[in-house]
């Protein structure tokens, strides 16, 4: 081929690509935390362009300590976020109307992480002690399964002592607490890499003591699923979240080191986003219909734990329209 030939055929391509950029849709989705393989699907999708194939041309805010996906979703700073249920659905009933568009989780990975030598071997050994709570929505699970078992939360003599956790386990190598707030995937890992043996701890897992909640799900404003584009628009970003996922779920070895090349502060370790994406892997939603999709058995499990809570209410009723299938199912004609 002459340069004159190769000059045309550069410019064609360049045109070409200049229209497909032009025609892709930006979406914006905003993480529940930082980069971490707990979102290890969506840099995988990122990563191996399964959005860009969708023509999704999509960016990815971290989360952190600071940040409520809800505010940041209800200030134009995002189009999706990932939130848990029971905030979700807290945030709701005040009135900003979330609607879960995917779940990516179907199981719980919170658990309380007890040192045995505090004396608790059962939630009946509970009173008197002291537990670590995430709170900023997280503490929501807590609350309802604490009033559950009839403990008071609010510092009586016959209840607990609720420890406003950071988003650490420091309280219990630091004496401040019997229990701290875990994830499977994440900070027992660190409780274990701070010196402490399974031998030495007592683990309750919210799925084992009935109070489990959904977390991990896909959430958009009410309003935008009115607008048949934007429908299309979050099918096409979920057809390609759940290709991320399944492939982060059969490689999450791999799918962990793609997590580790967007963390730009430096701060996660290999070693770490491995086991993250291994611990992961085993929660991710497992109805017969896959990985994306909200089983309303699961639903309604969710609202009847946080309905159960009487001296805290997370929600006060049964919410109606906070979740659609509307969205899966398109993506599944894709």
């Amino acid at each position: 081929m002459n340069k004159k030939l190769i000059s045309l055929a550069s410019g064609a391509a360049l045109l070409a690509a200049s229209f497909g950029t032009s025609a892709a849709e930006k979406l914006t989705l905003q993480l529940k935390w930082v980069t971490q393989a707990q979102f290890a699907g969506y840099y995988v999708a990122l990563n191996k362009g399964f959005y860009q194939d969708q023509g999704i041309d999509l960016t990815i805010k971290p989360g952190g300590p600071d940040i409520a996906p809800a505010q940041v979703l209800a200030g134009g700073g995002a189009d999706v976020v990932v939130d848990w249920l029971p905030s979700a659905l807290a945030t709701r009933e005040k009135g900003l109307p979330l609607v879960n568009i995917g779940q990516i989780y179907g199981k719980s990975g919170m658990m309380l992480t007890c040192l045995k030598s505090s004396g608790i071997s059962s939630p009946a050994d509970f009173k008197g002690k002291t537990l670590g709570v995430w709170f900023f929505g997280n503490e929501y699970p807590f609350l309802s399964w604490m009033s559950k078992l009839g403990y008071d939360t609010t510092g009586g003599e016959d209840g607990v002592t609720v420890l406003k956790q950071g988003f650490n386990v420091d309280p219990i190598f630091q004496g401040q607490a019997d229990c701290v707030s875990t994830m499977t995937y994440n900070e027992y890992g660190q409780v274990l890499d701070g010196g402490l043996s399974n031998e030495e701890l007592m683990l309750f897992k919210y799925e084992e003591e009935g109070v489990a909640t959904l977390e991990d799900g896909l959430y958009v404003l009410e309003d935008s699923l009115k607008d048949s584009k934007k429908l299309a628009t979050y099918a096409k970003f979920l057809k390609a979240t759940i290709q991320g996922w399944e492939w982060a779920a059969a490689n999450p070895k791999e799918a962990g080191l793609i997590v580790l090349d967007y963390d730009d502060t430096g701060a996660q370790t290999e070693e770490h986003q491995i086991r993250m994406a291994n611990e992961v892997a085993k929660l991710l939603a497992s109805s017969d219909k896959g990985i994306g999709y909200l089983d309303p058995a699961a639903f309604d499990r969710t609202v009847n734990v946080l309905l159960d809570s009487d001296s805290t209410p997370v929600i006060t009723k049964k919410p109606e329209g906070a979740y659609t299938h509307a969205v899966f199912e398109a993506a599944a004609k894709l």
